[in-house]
């Protein structure tokens, strides 16, 4: 390794220093602090810096009173950040290994075909599709998932396509490495146990599921209307102290893991699972919340969730909806309450969570969408209870986005009778 260009000073003025040179892009990063018995240290310079650098106004208009030299550090040390590779590099690197080991040569065009994102749940890695597709790859065998897996630092690889068109929305998972499919994922402390060949798991929703246990359901009983195997009715219970959730699934395979992941967590005393089809739920008349975490639209689940509030006062609920976004109409900011008899009044209703960068043509359609949403609902619960109720937007959050004009949201819609 060659010598680098470095800048001495009195420790107690390396901090401003250091300040002043990643502050004009002449400080090396790639390398660590060297630090010297007699109380200076060494900070590594960009090569190309010397020539420009005048150490004697350097040491006026930075630290009046420190004594300042160019040195050469002989033996650099590699800063930790560079000693740590990341994943990509290091499935690169094995892949690399893997090529040279059958006599082929690495390209750009082999990167391209690696994988950039994954799911790691536990000891296992749920890879995409749209990798390994260049001729090269087949000829490896099961030589090339070994190399991926070691690259990865996994046991076990799986491979996941296109949800399958069923009912349940079931993945369409190749075991690709290893035969058990069964994975213990950890988020926020609450363990969930499935099989990823049979049940989804979107590690997107996680901002959702930390902001539910943010909430405070103390004394509450509500309705998970989607509960797959628990990603939000865990949060409700775990972390939100919900008094009771009433958990309804239809999916066997998810059913059967919800069950599971309930006595994992050591709350199943507090839930009761509904097994079958939301819409034919027995229940009315009982909720101060409903989760409608369903996507690409809930929609169809309303009517049920309009029932399950307390008919004498009300309560919230979770709308979940994947929102595409549409050209601004030519109104006002949307409404915050909406009735069965005036669906026009209020104020404007907030978006959290919203980045920065969002249009306001997005922001109008999230708003639009709210306020439409806001009405229909109102307009059911006038129907099923034959008395007006108001419905006010409290927040629309911004989960992720699946494309540059289609966003996961979730509105938090108050509903209370008039």
């Amino acid at each position: 390794m060659n010598s680098v260009p470095a800048l001495r000073v009195e420790r107690r003025f390396a901090q401003t220093y250091r300040e002043y040179l990643e502050a004009r892009g002449v400080w090396q990063p790639r390398y660590r602090v060297q630090k010297y018995s007699d109380g200076t240290v060494a900070l590594p310079l960009s090569q190309n810096c010397l020539p420009e650098l005048d150490l004697h106004t350097l040491k006026l208009t930075v630290a009046p009173g420190s004594s300042i030299s160019i040195v050469y550090i002989q033996t650099p040390t590699l800063s930790k950040r560079e000693r740590v590779m990341s994943d990509n590099d290091k499935l690169v690197k094995a892949l690399q290994e893997l090529l040279v080991s059958h006599g082929e040569r690495w390209s750009e065009e082999l990167r391209e075909d690696v994988p950039h994102c994954w799911q790691r749940h536990g000891d296992l890695v749920l890879i995409g599709e749209g990798c390994f597709l260049q001729p090269v790859w087949k000829s490896m065998g099961l030589e090339l998932w070994q190399a991926v897996a070691h690259g990865l630092g996994c046991k076990r690889l799986a491979q996941i396509g296109r949800v399958s068109g069923d009912e349940f929305r079931t993945p369409v998972v190749t075991m690709l490495l290893g035969e058990d499919s069964i994975v213990m994922h950890v988020d926020n402390r609450i363990r969930y146990e499935f099989d990823v060949t049979k049940c989804m798991f979107s590690s997107g929703n996680i901002t959702e599921k930390l902001r539910i246990a943010s909430f405070d359901c103390s004394g509450e009983t509500v309705v998970d209307l989607y509960a797959g195997i628990g990603y939000f009715t865990l949060p409700y219970l775990v972390h939100a102290g919900a008094a009771h959730v009433h958990a309804c699934e239809w999916n066997p395979h998810a059913l059967s893991a919800l069950k599971r992941n309930l006595e994992l967590n050591g709350v199943s005393e507090r839930c009761t699972v509904h097994e079958g089809d939301n819409r034919q739920l027995r229940l009315c008349d009982l909720a101060d919340r409903v989760n409608l975490g369903l996507i690409p639209s809930s929609r169809e689940g309303w009517p049920t969730a309009c029932r399950l509030l307390k008919r004498d006062a009300g309560g919230i609920l979770h709308v979940h909806q994947n929102v595409t976004s549409s050209p601004p109409r030519p109104t006002g900011p949307a409404p915050l309450t909406h009735d069965a008899s005036s669906p026009g009044g209020g104020q404007g209703a907030g978006v959290g969570s919203e980045p920065s960068q969002k249009s306001d043509a997005q922001r109008e359609a999230w708003r639009r969408w709210a306020e439409d949403t806001a009405a229909i609902i109102a307009s059911l619960l006038c129907d099923i209870s034959g008395k007006p109720w108001r419905t006010s937007i409290r927040h629309i959050e911004h989960v992720k986005s699946y494309a540059p004009h289609i966003h996961h949201l979730v509105l938090d819609l108050e509903c209370r009778p008039r």
